[in-house]
Formats: structure tokens, sequence, C-alpha cells
């Protein structure tokens, strides 16, 4: 979807530690494709449309400025990439767009780089709930870039608002959820970058970006789409535990 520059706020360096930066390898150079969000020490969680084509991908942990090092950085590469077996490409508002990619070693966790911490499974939040999206603000099929990581504040738009025909009627399923005021979308969210929640005094990673508007990114009643992390924490579980 398109990105316009609308209620953004530049994070401090160390802020947004849980969000990786996804590149891929082509002609000797690595290029920013999507986000994601670190979810154990050698796991990276992403949407499934990122790394659907076979490419030689590497993760950026403690990434802040994608133009530059900085310094703290941590360069991984993906030794391989697990993308749901319900994932349908021709079929996006079907759901399942997520991926788990297993790094070649351990992430070093430090002020830089953390772990994001999943929700509970089936966990479904209120209508209004406080969340923020975080990105350096591309989707894969294009748009303008952030050099620096920022985020925007989205509610939660819950499944019967956000189903209703005049908003995105049944492209909308229970495994998503919506996020935005119907003004405010995820400009500044990556394709596969992390949807933060307030739930119990901290912050979850209850969204996975998955889709907005054609139309361009504060279409009214178009909030942007995620992928809703609370139902596939059995098949993160799974894969992380056994691969």
């Amino acid at each position: 979807f398109e990105h316009l520059n609308i209620q953004q706020n530049v994070l401090e360096r160390n802020d947004g530690v849980s969000t990786i930066s996804l590149q891929y390898l082509e002609g000797g150079s690595y290029y920013f494709y999507c986000g994601g969000s670190l979810i154990r020490p050698r796991w990276v969680m992403t949407a499934a449309h990122c790394v659907e084509s076979s490419r030689n991908w590497r993760v950026v942990l403690g990434d802040h400025d994608i133009t530059t090092h900085e310094g703290p950085e941590q360069y991984m590469n993906v030794s391989r990439v697990y993308i749901h077996p319900k994932w349908d490409s021709n079929s996006l508002s079907s759901g399942y767009d997520i991926a788990l990619l297993r790094l070649s070693t351990d992430a070093t966790l430090n002020s830089y780089v953390k772990l994001a911490t999943l929700p509970p499974s089936g966990q479904v939040l209120p209508h209004n709930n406080p969340c923020y999206i975080t990105g350096w603000g591309r989707t894969s099929n294009g748009g303008p870039i952030s050099a620096e990581l920022k985020q925007a504040p989205l509610p939660v738009v819950d499944y019967s608002t956000c189903s209703r025909s005049d908003w995105w009627g049944s492209y909308v399923k229970k495994n998503m959820v919506c996020a935005g005021n119907g003004t405010l979308a995820g400009c500044h969210g990556d394709s596969g970058g992390p949807l933060n929640c307030l739930v119990s005094c901290q912050y979850v990673v209850y969204g996975v970006t998955s889709f907005g508007s054609a139309a361009g990114c504060s279409t009214y009643k178009k909030p942007t789409v995620f992928t809703r992390v609370s139902a596939y924490i059995g098949w993160i579980n799974e894969v992380s535990a056994f691969h």
C-alpha cells in the first residue's frame, strides 16, 4: 500500500529492539525488503508473503538507520524459512500470512537486541486497545522508505467492526487483526513487521503486518490488517522447538 508521512515518531537508538530488518542479496549487495520480530535467540517471525520467493536472505538485528552501519547491528544469515503450510500466495485474504526464519547462529541479547514477547494463545484484544506499528515504512511492493526506525500509534479495530461490508468485509478473517482509527494506518510499518500491543502493562507482538488498502495507507474504513499472532502460538512453538 502507499505511504504517507503522518503522526510519526523516530525511535531512540535502543527502542524497537526486537524489530529486525530482512534483506536479500542481489549482485553482491543486500537490499532491505521486509520487517520482522526476534522471538527466540535463533528465530525471527515475519510475513509469509515476504519470503515466498527463494532468495539469499539475511536478518539485521539491532538495526536503526538501515542506510548505515552504526555499530550495534548483528548480521545473521537465514538457514531455513518455514512458511505456514496453509499459506496461499494467491489468496492473501485467507490468512496464514506468517513465517518463521531460523538464523544461522543465536542472537546476542543486549540493550540493542531483545526478544519480542508473544501473546497468550487465542488472545483477542478489545476494540481500541492501544498498539503501535514499528518499521521503516516499506512494503514489499514498493513505496518510499525511511532511513530510521519509526513508530505510529494504531489502536485495535475489533473483528465485528472491521468485517462490516463497508470496511474490509469478508477479506478479514478471525485469524487476523485490524488496527487503525480510520484516518491513521500502517504508513510506517513494513510488511512482516510488528504490531505491538499493550497487554497487562507490557507490550506483546500481537500482529504481523499483512496487507492494507491499495487506495492508500489512510483510506477511510480500511485499517491495516495484520496476522493475529495469538492464533498461531501452537504452530510457532512446534516449529521452533523441533527444528
